[in-house]
């Protein structure tokens, strides 16, 4: 036994040793937590090189992937795609690019796409099997909408603005002068496609004339020279003062519920040294029943309070500025991702995350979610609301700390 014991002693010394000479932490640590020990912080640099084919280009856009913190643990589903790897599909009057479920199979509620209309440029009077949401970020665009009870609905809009058409309302968009337009769309189906919708000239063009002279009640002549391929995003004339289309169309009576809404013009929910959120869903923007967006923009080194979402997936667009977001899920798994302008994030239902403004100028992202209305569980928050003693035992912190949490839900933190 003494023997037995003898030789138990000298193995656990030696792994000791090569674990030291390895650079390797022999206990888990506060900011270093797993066991085998996570991160660049326990490897050495030998271990650490990386001599094989690589992009460097690419590379620098994900540093969180090359490096990522040793609290991260585990696998976790790729949470991060991007508009500027997506193929355009151009025409004369503008372009468009996508990401549905199939690009990014992570994004299981909603799909998107970045499209740009030219001065004049037309995107073809058309309607989705689904429901089209949209933010403005670039120029002036009028719209046009028909509802269910036949009120039609011309506006005007720009960057900032929002408008929501429901699942089968048809519908057109025209970029206005001088310099045309550029939007994010989210429709609430992951797998909707934007080359796949139904098209006024499509419809048009696989119709006998003979049946459209009867439907519309004139010479099966006046359809000799419609499209006999569709338009989808064409260059058109630039269309007349907004009064003269609204008077051309008010027989028709307005909608009761506007289907456009002014994000950026709203008071933030959120406003202080660190930055401001503002939110729209259908208790404010009552047109757009499954759709809900949150507005956020991070000061530099400000951090978006660790969360969840309990009502549904949060998809992301990222518009200025560099960010880094850290999700946490059961296992553990912990996974950390750097974003930049026009790419997509998703974090799922329930999952906790925050968000690091990691740049030197404002961060600014657009969260989206498929659900009527905004939620969220703050976890500072929570523990402000549980008992301190019951908090204290749990995290081995002093009541009289845990009561200086702050409180609140959508919250935002200055650089410490």
């Amino acid at each position: 036994m003494e023997d037995l014991s003898r030789r138990t002693l000298l193995a656990l010394s030696a792994m000791g040793s090569a674990a030291i000479a390895s650079g390797t932490a022999s206990a888990a640590t506060f900011g270093n937590p797993d066991q085998p020990p996570e991160g660049a912080i326990n490897s050495t640099p030998g271990a650490l090189s990386d001599p094989g084919p690589q992009n460097p280009a690419l590379q620098a856009q994900l540093p969180a992937f090359q490096n990522p913190p040793p609290t991260d643990v585990g696998n976790m589903p790729m949470m991060w795609s991007s508009f500027n790897i997506m193929p355009k599909r151009i025409q004369a009057g503008g372009w468009a690019r996508q990401i549905t479920a199939t690009e990014f199979p992570a994004a299981k509620e909603v799909s998107g796409v970045n499209m740009r209309l030219g001065p004049g440029g037309i995107r073809e009077m058309h309607w989705h099997l689904a429901g089209e949401w949209a933010l403005m970020t670039n120029g002036r665009c009028r719209i046009t909408v028909l509802d269910k009870d036949g009120h039609p609905y011309v506006r005007d809009v720009g960057p900032g603005d929002l408008w929501f058409f429901p699942a089968g309302y048809p519908h057109s968009l025209q970029g206005l002068g001088p310099e045309g337009c550029e939007f994010l769309i989210v429709f609430d189906d992951a797998f909707q496609s934007e080359y796949n919708t139904l098209l006024l000239t499509d419809w048009f063009a696989h119709t006998p004339p003979k049946v459209l002279a009867q439907n519309f009640g004139v010479p099966e002549d006046a359809f000799k020279n419609i499209p006999l391929q569709d338009l989808w995003i064409f260059q058109g004339q630039e269309p007349p003062p907004l009064a003269v289309d609204q008077a051309a169309v008010a027989s028709g009576g307005e909608p009761p519920e506007p289907f456009t809404f002014s994000l950026g013009g709203t008071k933030p929910v959120r406003d202080n040294e660190a930055g401001t959120v503002r939110l729209a869903d259908s208790r404010t923007f009552k047109a757009s029943k499954t759709i809900t967006a949150a507005l956020e923009t991070l000061k530099p080194g400000a951090l978006r309070r660790m969360h969840w979402h309990p009502n549904a997936d949060e998809w992301q667009y990222w518009i200025k500025g560099r960010g880094r977001m850290t999700v946490f899920n059961t296992g553990p798994r912990a996974q950390t991702i750097d974003f930049q302008a026009g790419d997509l994030g998703v974090v799922p239902k329930s999952q906790g995350h925050y968000i690091e403004n990691t740049g030197t100028e404002e961060l600014q992202f657009l969260t989206i979610f498929r659900a009527p209305e905004y939620q969220e569980v703050d976890l500072a928050d929570w523990l402000s609301h549980a008992p301190p003693e019951l908090v204290a035992q749990h995290l081995r912190i002093d009541p009289a700390v845990i009561a200086r949490f702050p409180t609140g839900q959508v919250g935002i933190q200055p650089r410490g």
